[in-house]
């Protein structure tokens, strides 16, 4: 592993310039989780004695930008020694800078907010297999691998395997093939209500009221020399709760609240 530089992180950007911008970026989104909306975080005591690098946080995903930033609020409130709560943003003054989140290009390349996002600590991928709304077949940009593993070297990083944010998405194996390789500690988290409350982007509260959950569940059981990328993606999507089985779960569940919302009152 590189010796960390004291004034920038990974990839050359200063940390001032970083503390800077999640400390702004922290004040416009917090009234999104603590005011018009209440995040509630639960597992964060899963955090507490982690390494400060080659950790992998493995996610589902609903919005562009809103869970990325849930995830900044939740890992600077730990950082502070806040856990499971974001209600005092005090933390934003002692952010975490060597936290990392994987995106697609096309994503973080539209717009002077996203630009600044991606200041923030965006490792930007092409994706294979989709671009610009057309289904695409492409290699995989191995610098693009070389930057994620660059990442998880000096700090923490987040990916969503199912690279959309469509509800149960078949995860992509490049995840799984990138965790065999690196060996890092993987932390499951399931989101859910994100969706709901903003738009797809994440930008704009679409609902008040309501109630998004983030779960940090404990690091994943791998046995590097024995499971196959294809093993460990199914693990991934059993605790992210993306597979199959919570599709159907989840359908029946919508069956159940719609039957009882049409039934008349007593």
């Amino acid at each position: 592993m590189a010796k960390k530089n004291i004034f920038t992180d990974s990839f050359g950007t200063p940390y001032f310039l970083k503390r800077f911008i999640i400390f702004i970026l922290g004040i416009v989104s917090y009234r999104r989780f603590n005011g018009f909306n209440k995040l509630k975080i639960t597992g964060t005591e899963n955090l507490v004695d982690l390494p400060d690098s080659n950790v992998l946080f493995v996610s589902n995903h609903q919005t562009y930008f809103a869970d990325v930033a849930a995830m900044y609020h939740a890992f600077c409130a730990v950082n502070n020694g806040y856990l499971n709560t974001i209600k005092n943003p005090i933390y934003l003054l002692n952010p975490r800078v060597d936290f990392y989140y994987v995106a697609a290009e096309e994503t973080m390349n539209k717009g002077i907010l996203p630009k600044i996002f991606k200041i923030a600590g965006a490792v930007t991928v092409k994706r294979t297999w989709r671009a610009e709304g057309k289904n695409v077949n492409r290699m995989v940009d191995l610098g693009e691998i070389d930057n994620i593993m660059k990442a998880l070297d000096n700090g923490w990083v987040a990916t969503f395997p199912q690279g959309t944010t469509a509800a149960f998405a078949q995860g992509r194996k490049g995840t799984a093939k990138l965790i065999k390789n690196q060996r890092p500690i993987v932390i499951p988290i399931k989101i859910n209500g994100f969706r709901r409350a903003f738009d797809k982007k994440g930008l704009r509260v679409k609902v008040t009221g309501v109630k998004p959950t983030m779960e940090f569940k404990k690091p994943l059981d791998i046995d590097y020399d024995k499971e196959n990328a294809q093993q460990i993606l199914h693990k991934i999507m059993i605790a992210i709760e993306q597979t199959e089985d919570f599709n159907l779960l989840h359908t029946y569940d919508e069956e159940l609240k719609s039957k009882k919302s049409e039934q008349p009152n007593p």
